[in-house]
């Protein structure tokens, strides 16, 4: 097994040592794709954001301060990619199945409880879904209320509760502060909520119309 460090095997990549790059993939492969798994949700977008993370740091090797720590330079290209991905397919996310957990998933520092779901979490909002709506169009109302959200709490939304990551993960993949993950995501819910109640009462209005 090779010892050199990973900012030594960054150095010798820019000498002109492909195996160093190879050695790289190889050493974070296992951790590097848990964590896009986690973060995305999806085996075959991870491997797709890890290879592109991986493009990343070949074009910005000659950039990268070897004096510094190789990991966390590579992690914020992953999560920075990864949140790419979640913007391009926010709309597929968005119909996720109604049946998946509204409480954050993981390891530590998670919301306690695990068994609630979109279903539950919309009936104990206070609002009643109407019962003439079926599967496909609560899913397209989940969807547009989504939508409607600003970005950052959309986004917080999408990965605590639709992809289930911890709030450390959650930390690491938005670079943000542990206590603005937990404040921001309260205030995503309170928000996803607010807007429940206004586009579940248009549509009531409009489907008694």
């Amino acid at each position: 097994m090779d010892q050199r460090t990973d900012e030594q095997l960054v150095q010798a990549y820019r000498m002109g040592e492909r195996e160093a790059m190879e050695l790289l993939i190889r050493r974070y492969q296992p951790e590097l794709m848990g964590f896009l798994s986690r973060q995305l949700g999806n085996r075959a977008a991870a491997e797709d954001v890890f290879q592109e993370t991986f493009l990343q740091v070949h074009q910005s090797a000659d950039d990268f301060d070897v004096s510094r720590r190789f990991r966390p330079w590579l992690f914020t290209i992953a999560a920075n990619k990864g949140r790419d991905w979640y913007r391009k397919n926010s709309r597929r996310l968005a119909m996720v199945d109604l049946s998946a957990p509204v409480r954050p998933g993981g390891t530590s520092g998670n919301a306690t409880g695990s068994g609630a779901n979109i279903i539950d979490f919309l009936a104990d909002s206070g609002e009643p879904i109407d019962a003439h709506l079926d599967e496909t169009e609560l899913r397209e109302l989940v969807r547009k209320t989504i939508d409607s959200m600003p970005e950052h709490l959309r986004e917080i939304l999408l990965l605590a509760y639709f992809q289930r990551l911890s709030y450390n993960d959650i930390a690491e993949s938005l670079e943000i502060p542990l206590g603005t993950v937990k404040s921001r995501l309260h205030a995503a819910v309170a928000q996803f909520a607010d807007r429940w109640r206004r586009v579940n009462g248009k549509a009531g209005a409009d489907f008694n119309q």
